[in-house]
């Protein structure tokens, strides 16, 4: 990829690289303002800007040390990247710089930290325990690229005239106006016991939680909002969803992280939406 050519800088559970196409076929036709308010590693918004499919843009997210590091990457990449290139790639370095807390670091040392146990850090995981603190292990990877300077750029160029928010999913209905999209991409309500990526948050992202982003959607698009929301195919999510406002598809997706390779394929994700896909000008809302 070249330099007008950004791709996500963090990898993420549940991240949309591979989605992108069938997520994208389904986007409201004309929107005003993006808004994605579980950015994660942006990999929607970074393929928006690669296609020419945006204007503006206000990411957000709860976690806070995430969107400082989408804050450096936009003003303060230099210095990130300068870094990153002084940063060894050893087991023993990682646990010690996994062992700071990253609010004792400037806004660029607490960004290419976390980029650093992002791309040498086992599967690529971002969790923290009760504490909110870090603690996936170390990764065997032979030569990790955590200096990407291209890309860095290249998403520095792109989040340019950003606006970058650490704010809970429910605030976008302060910002959102009519004609806007906003697209919903929460930690997934588990298919299984052990898939549940809810330490994402350090308090999880509970049932009720789901609920609320639900109630979200239903003001949203009382406002006349364009939204959309992917989540597992549960039963739950159908229930949730099971409304006049809502059009549920399905698509196919890989899951890419787990544990065991073996577990890991083609599996049924749901994508929601206030507006008929068939008739993207049409919202179901009206």
């Amino acid at each position: 990829m070249g330099a007008l050519h950004p791709r996500p800088f963090l990898k993420w559970a549940g991240g949309k690289t591979q989605l992108a196409d069938a997520l994208l076929q389904r986007r409201p036709a004309h929107f005003q303002t993006y808004h994605e308010p579980f950015v994660g590693s942006g990999a929607i918004f970074f393929r928006l800007y690669r296609e020419g499919l945006i204007q503006r843009a206000i990411l957000s997210d709860a976690n806070a040390e995430l969107i400082d590091a989408y804050r450096a990457i936009r003003d303060h990449v230099s210095e990130v990247m300068e870094i990153l290139s002084g940063l060894p790639h050893s087991k023993e370095f990682y646990y010690k710089i996994r062992s700071q807390d990253p609010w004792s670091l400037s806004l660029p040392e607490r960004a290419a930290r976390m980029i650093y146990l992002n791309k040498t850090g086992y599967n690529g995981l971002y969790r923290v325990n009760r504490q909110g603190r870090f603690n996936v292990p170390f990764g065997r990877y032979k030569s990790p690229t955590y200096l990407d300077r291209e890309n860095l750029l290249a998403a520095s160029r792109a989040l340019q005239h950003v606006e970058i928010l650490c704010a809970p999913f429910d605030t976008v209905i302060e910002r959102a106006e009519v004609g806007d999209w906003v697209y919903f991409d929460p930690p997934y309500v588990p298919v299984s016991q052990t898939a549940n990526f809810t330490s994402y948050y350090a308090n999880g992202f509970t049932l009720q939680d789901q609920e609320r982003l639900r109630d979200i959607c239903i003001a949203l698009s009382q406002k006349e909002v364009y939204v959309m929301v992917s989540n597992s195919d549960a039963a739950i999510v159908r229930s949730l969803y099971a409304s006049p406002y809502f059009a549920v598809d399905e698509v196919q997706a890989n899951r890419a992280i787990n544990s065991n390779g073996a577990k890991r394929g083609k599996i049924t994700e749901l994508v929601i939406t206030n507006y008929r896909v068939d008739q993207l000008l049409e919202p179901r809302l009206q």
